[in-house]
């Protein structure tokens, strides 16, 4: 018996075998949970799904819900859901554990959500305004592609 182990999820895998460790789906991300974070996580979720059109994905330990780009994700840990949301503005309130800037004009929060009834306002509030966020920067950046003109490469001689 030849083979190899992953070596991120450490199964064994045959010569010749397909392995995609990677690729994961939002059943596997989240069949684990206990009830209270199921629920909570199905209430974030219809949350999300009731803001707008956008893409629902997973990847490797985070469920991504982004427009053009991601606007919040979810990571399921054991005892709470990890949800990263971006804003453009720097919360100071209790339900955020940690936040610092993501890029110029993003910050992101971190929120430990442990029970159904804490996807209410004010996290569904800020999740609106991340989805609005997202659309109001795509416009911004496609608008300054609009304007910029086309850069002109200068021909230098170079002196011998």
């Amino acid at each position: 018996m030849s083979g190899r182990e992953c070596y991120h999820c450490k199964q064994w895998i045959e010569d010749g075998e397909e392995h995609d460790c990677w690729t994961t789906t939002e059943a596997a991300l989240t069949q684990d949970l206990s009830d209270d974070l199921r629920d909570a996580w199905e209430r974030l979720r219809e949350t999300a799904v009731s803001l707008g059109e956008q893409r629902i994905y997973a990847s490797h330990k985070a469920i991504m819900f982004s427009r053009n780009s991601c606007y919040f994700f979810v990571r399921p840990k054991k005892n709470f859901l990890e949800l990263c949301v971006f804003l453009g503005r720097k919360l100071k309130t209790p339900q955020v554990r940690r936040s610092d800037r993501s890029s110029k004009s993003k910050v992101y929060h971190i929120i430990h959500i442990k029970h159904r009834d804490e996807v209410e306002a004010p996290i569904t509030d800020w999740l609106q305004e991340a989805y609005e966020l997202s659309d109001v920067l795509a416009s911004k950046a496609s608008r300054a592609r609009v304007k910029s003109k086309p850069k002109r490469k200068s021909k230098r001689i170079s002196p011998r």
